[in-house]
């Protein structure tokens, strides 16, 4: 058996935690393998929506095996939180949740540290969900990190209090004042329950049941355009979100890889500073925020919205090896009359298919109009009952990408997706 792949094609927020959960029963384990609680995905069903943070998607299935990967930063107080409210006991999350013991921790003063960062960059604030992401991952670079197999250790207390102290120190050096006394309590209260789970070198368990002929699918968080190397720098995240992020993230070879499924929204949104060439600042922009709840899962947020932008599409493709594309928030398009798609763009006066270094280069979007749709899509369960003018939509964004459509999301139940 293989793995397959499952990421985020644009900047976040794409739909990916309701797809791991409807594609989670033909899978044996599912498995994040980077970012932290700066990710919110989001799922519902039977009419409740569930907000993850740490936990894979999968953990709703019984009988499923759900890991938290070498490549995720892990907050002990989020973590025990999201436990908390999961309405699943104990004893039965201990079965389907497993933590790699090389995830590095997030500490109470990395996210001090975050908010002081944030702080010192006046107007060229990067838009950090201050969950100390970017800290954490500079001290597991820095080697200085601490791991979740440390909490199993005498001395981890001894190597906490060494961090943390030369944390303190440099705060005072930001000139950042907070009581971290507020943070530690939940913190440690995490520790002691991820204590009751077990935390183990998770890639031997994942190449051990790949030997055995058990499926998995990896989980990525943000999206494409979001990753470190890839995304629009700096106003990204600290991590590769991309599909090569999956096998430093969890410890597999590129040779285990199979299918790599790309989540993309029918528009696009984004959180946060950075470019975003398709950005509506108009009546259209708002409505598609109302009608979309564009909101942060994490920060609550109010989400840029535009159109479609195929240029980030297609590169994102490129890059990831995407052999899928799972169109999400269709629903929401329905009632425009006309919907707008940018095909290219133009910059200094030239129209090109390709995402410009510079990110301050002033693009403009050259547009590809096409007829839009008004009926109630949110009830419809088989592709050829959609309206015309929505399968010519898929239709065209196939043609553009040469990548299949092979998801079509109506709704945001669990239930509301169309399989081709």
């Amino acid at each position: 058996m293989k793995i397959d792949i499952l990421l985020g094609l644009q900047w976040g927020d794409e739909g990916k935690g309701k797809i791991v959960d409807a594609l989670s029963p033909d899978y044996d384990i599912i498995a994040r393998f980077q970012g932290g609680p700066n990710a919110g995905h989001s799922l519902e069903f039977n009419n409740i929506k569930h907000i993850l943070h740490l936990i894979p998607s999968g953990i709703f299935h019984p009988g499923k095996i759900n890991i938290i990967g070498n490549g995720v930063v892990l907050d002990p107080a989020v973590f025990r939180q999201e436990i908390d409210n999961l309405g699943i006991p104990l004893e039965e999350l201990t079965k389907r949740l497993v933590i790699s013991s090389r995830a590095n921790l997030i500490l109470p003063t990395h996210r001090m540290l975050d908010a002081a960062y944030e702080q010192k960059k006046g107007h060229l604030k990067i838009g950090s969900t201050l969950k100390g992401i970017g800290p954490t991952y500079t001290d597991k670079t820095s080697r200085n990190g601490l791991r979740a197999g440390d909490i199993m250790l005498k001395d981890f207390r001894q190597m906490y209090e060494g961090l943390s102290s030369g944390h303190l120190e440099l705060l005072r050096q930001l000139e950042y004042e907070s009581d971290i006394s507020k943070y530690e309590k939940d913190w440690f209260a995490g520790i002691d329950l991820l204590k009751k789970f077990r935390v183990e070198n998770t890639e031997y368990l994942i190449n051990d049941m790949l030997s055995a002929g058990r499926k998995v699918l990896a989980e990525g968080a943000q999206g494409t355009m979001l990753d470190l190397d890839f995304g629009s720098y700096p106003y990204v995240t600290s991590s590769n979100t991309i599909s090569a992020g999956a096998c430093t993230g969890l410890g597999v070879s590129p040779k285990t890889i199979d299918e790599i499924f790309g989540i993309f929204k029918a528009y696009c949104t984004r959180v946060g500073s950075g470019p975003f060439p398709t950005e509506l600042n108009d009546e259209t922009g708002e409505l598609l925020r109302k009608k979309g709840s564009e909101f942060g899962a994490t920060t609550g947020r109010p989400r840029r919205c535009g159109w479609l932008d195929l240029p980030a599409l297609r590169y994102a493709i490129m890059i990831n090896g995407v052999t899928r594309l799972f169109m999400m928030k269709s629903d929401i398009l329905s009632g425009f009359s006309t919907i707008k798609v940018c095909s290219s763009y133009r910059v200094n006066g030239q129209d090109v298919d390709q995402r410009p270094y510079d990110n301050n280069a002033a693009i403009e979007p050259v547009y590809t109009e096409l007829p839009g749709w008004q009926e109630d899509i949110t009830g419809i369960r088989k592709y050829n009952e959609l309206p015309l003018n929505l399968r010519n939509y898929v239709e065209f964004i196939e043609k553009q990408t040469g990548i299949p459509i092979t998801i079509v999301s109506v709704g945001p139940d669990r239930n509301s997706t169309i399989f081709r």
